[in-house]
């Protein structure tokens, strides 16, 4: 597994400074208010345990299945709402939480569907920011940990046709494992 990483973008070490960072902000920017955080699965989930437990704050939590790759390294542009959140949101302010800000046609989805419910406001925070790749311009993160090139990166929670989500850090997949 480590093998196929060309090499380390951040650190496990890199990755909690950050996400401490990012827990603050939110913390100040929402002091006396309990937002919904709602991750967007598969990717969110190591970084949305670890976000959520640097927030100072009440707050409630779900999760949506949403997705554009399948098992591709690129975008298929389709995007699928596999599992919609539970949570009644009107009148809530709400966290999006996304592993990697891509093209933004998941997030640009999901934040239509949700905002059909009459949130009293959605942001979004990402993990990585893809500040090459971006078709829809509308969608823009509120908190993010660290930009990135158009490197194909893994780990983290991030994948490639299921695998390396469970690598501590983030690394640039070899091209060789996705372009075969």
């Amino acid at each position: 597994m480590h093998s196929d990483v060309e090499s380390i973008l951040f650190t496990e070490e890199q990755i909690a400074e950050a996400i401490k960072t990012i827990g603050k902000r939110i913390t100040d920017d929402h002091t006396g208010k309990s937002p919904v955080i709602i991750g967007i699965l598969k990717g969110s989930f190591v970084f949305m345990s670890d976000l959520v437990r640097s927030i100072e704050l009440d707050c409630e939590l779900d999760f949506m299945v949403a997705k554009s790759y399948g098992n591709a390294a690129v975008s298929s542009g389709t995007v699928n709402v596999l599992k919609d959140i539970d949570t009644d949101i009107a009148g809530k302010d709400v966290i999006i939480v996304e592993d990697i800000l891509d093209t933004a046609r998941t997030l640009a989805a999901v934040k239509e569907i949700l905002s059909a419910r009459k949130p009293a406001s959605i942001q979004i925070c990402t993990l990585l920011d893809k500040v090459t790749t971006k078709k829809v311009s509308v969608v823009r993160a509120d908190y993010k940990c660290f930009d990135v090139g158009d490197e194909f990166v893994v780990g983290y929670g991030l994948d490639y046709a299921e695998r390396y989500r469970n690598l501590r850090y983030i690394g640039i997949l070899k091209r060789e494992i996705y372009e075969h």
